[in-house]
């Protein structure tokens, strides 16, 4: 491989994506070079690349996007123990400092000094080449796919708010929004043994990939409904108020939607991004003891994902609708920004497909 063989996604700024070659990064001690293989696109990418910011992370200095990874181990770091090259990885994309008193206590996700792929100013891994640290990659099994592998990012999302929101066995639970991170919230209710999960969105084609997934209501929001009347059919439609609900929307509609629709003493999970100041009914949710709680992408939950997928009870590949080559990456983001084709999850092949998979994928 040439040094500079390193084809690249490069945001410079708002609309402006880029196809690049930069060098083959050199490695620490303790990381691995990867050949990459399998991105998918997230709706965070789309968000940088749209408005340049989410929240206070914003855009202001050109970055390498991509997050939701899987690659082949090139060349190990002298202290590496746990691979060894030619091993096909899951990227857990986000490296704390392991130091912190949030590393030491198991909540790593919330490091003040959390380096996390694509995340200004940190470049992400949308390219041929990517240097990462070794303890922050999975080995997947030889059965696993590599688009399996990248989807493990996602998936374990929904791990994690499931287990905030401590999703058990024979709870009711309602999830607004069936993108990729609410179909994942689904696979992973239904297996932490939730007895019946209603989704909504307000697409039709969703929903039916939800229903596929184990759903056991869907519900297309209407227009000209009001909220009232959106709560009274969930709770009709589940048979009882749900105990549990997660909002991976992040709208101030969903958002208030799902307070008002959870159970007295139930728990409201915030898995979306949204506006960042929103009108809620607190006094009502305060009222009838609602338990609030946030999620940020994920703590000590990609183990957990894996073995759902390697066990074969998170059909995650049914997320995918797409596929492009690592060249096609501006005809990638087209679709998955405007939703054509009825884009759910979109992936980019930084090789050609399938070489790393299972010979019998």
């Amino acid at each position: 491989m040439a040094p500079n063989d390193n084809l690249t996604a490069v945001l410079y700024g708002i609309e402006d994506l880029r196809l690049e070659n930069k060098d083959i990064p050199s490695i620490k001690d303790d990381e691995v070079l990867l050949e990459m293989d399998c991105v998918g696109i997230c709706g965070s990418d789309i968000h940088y690349l749209v408005h340049g910011r989410i929240g206070d992370f914003v855009v202001k200095d050109k970055m390498i996007i991509g997050h939701e990874a899987s690659g082949i181990v090139q060349k190990l770091g002298k202290d590496v123990k746990n691979l060894k090259v030619g091993d096909r990885v899951a990227i857990e994309p986000g490296v704390s400092c392991r130091l912190c008193e949030f590393c030491k206590t198991g909540r790593y996700n919330l490091c003040p000094d959390m380096k996390f792929c694509a995340t200004p100013p940190y470049d992400g891994n949308l390219r041929r080449y990517y240097a990462h640290a070794a303890d922050f990659c999975f080995k997947l099994p030889d059965h696993v796919t590599m688009e399996e592998g990248a989807l493990l990012e996602p998936l374990s999302v929904g791990v994690h708010a499931c287990r905030k929101a401590n999703v058990q066995l024979g709870d009711s639970v309602l999830i607004l929004g069936a993108g990729p991170i609410g179909l994942v919230s689904l696979i992973c209710a239904k297996e932490m043994g939730a007895s019946k999960v209603i989704i909504t969105d307000l697409l039709q084609s969703r929903l039916d990939v939800a229903k596929e997934l184990g759903a056991d209501y869907t519900y297309v929001i209407p227009k000209d409904v009001t909220e009232d009347e959106l709560v009274k059919k969930i709770h009709e439609t589940l048979g009882n108020a749900p105990n549990k609900s997660i909002d991976c929307s992040g709208a101030e509609a969903t958002n208030r939607l799902g307070l008002q629709a959870t159970a007295c003493g139930g728990c409201f999970v915030i898995v979306g991004c949204g506006p960042p100041e929103v009108k809620l009914p607190l006094v009502a949710a305060m009222a009838r003891e609602i338990d609030i709680r946030g999620v940020f992408r994920y703590a000590n939950d990609y183990s957990a994902a894996l073995a759902l997928v390697s066990s074969g009870k998170a059909n995650v590949k049914r997320l995918i609708t797409h596929h492009f080559d690592l060249t096609e990456t501006l005809d990638a983001f087209d679709t998955s920004r405007y939703g054509k084709g009825g884009a759910i999850k979109v992936m980019i092949h930084c090789q050609p497909r399938n070489k790393n998979n299972p010979k019998a994928f």
